[in-house]
C-alpha cells in the first residue's frame, strides 16, 4: 500500500468538509481515514487525510484539493519527518479469566482503562496506527466488543508549520 497523510488547512467555515469529501468522491479517491480539528487560529480548522496513493498520484489528489475554494493549503507529510498518532477506544467482554490477560495487554501498550463494568471494559489507548492495529488484534482473541478509533492526526517535524 502506498499510504500516504496529508495536512489540509482550511477556512473554518460550514461546508468545507462537504466540499472535500465531494471532491474525493467525483474523482474516485478513497479516503482511509479523515480527521478534523481546530488549529492554533480560530479561523482554520486542519483537515488530516491518509490515502492509499497506489491507483492515484498523490500529487494528482493534492492539486485537485489545492483547486477547492476554503483551502489554504496542502502538504503531503514526510512519514520520517511528521508526529502522527490515533485514539482508539474499544470496549472489550472481561469474563474473570480474561481479566488478568487483557489487563496485560492493556499495560503492554501503555493504554487506560476509561470503564469498567461486571462484564466488559473499555480501554483508551494512543499510539500509531500499527500499534492500534496490533492492539486490536490482541483484543479480538479476548473477547473485542465493538471499537472506535479517530483516524491520524499530524504534524510535520520542526519549527516550519505544517
Amino acid at each position: 500500500m502506498n499510504q500516504h497523510t496529508l495536512s489540509v488547512l482550511v477556512e473554518n467555515k460550514p461546508g468545507v468538509l462537504s466540499r472535500v469529501a465531494g471532491m474525493f468522491t467525483r474523482r474516485g479517491y478513497n479516503i482511509d481515514s479523515l480527521a478534523v480539528s481546530p488549529t492554533e487560529h480560530p479561523d482554520r480548522s486542519r483537515m488530516t487525510i491518509t490515502v492509499d496513493a497506489s491507483r492515484f498520484p498523490v500529487e494528482q489528489i493534492t492539486k485537485q484539493l489545492d483547486k477547492l475554494i476554503n483551502v489554504i493549503k496542502v502538504r503531503d507529510l514526510d512519514p520520517a519527518n511528521m508526529v502522527a498518532f490515533e485514539l482508539g477506544l474499544f470496549k472489550v467482554s472481561t469474563a474473570q479469566a480474561q481479566r488478568a490477560e487483557v489487563l496485560a495487554i492493556v499495560d503492554i501498550f501503555e493504554g487506560k482503562i476509561v470503564d469498567v463494568t461486571r462484564d466488559s471494559m473499555i480501554i483508551q489507548a494512543t499510539g500509531t496506527t500499527g500499534e492500534l492495529e496490533n492492539l486490536e488484534a490482541l483484543l479480538r482473541h479476548n473477547g473485542l466488543i465493538e471499537m472506535v478509533r479517530t483516524g491520524v492526526v499530524a504534524l510535520g517535524r520542526g519549527e516550519k508549520t505544517t
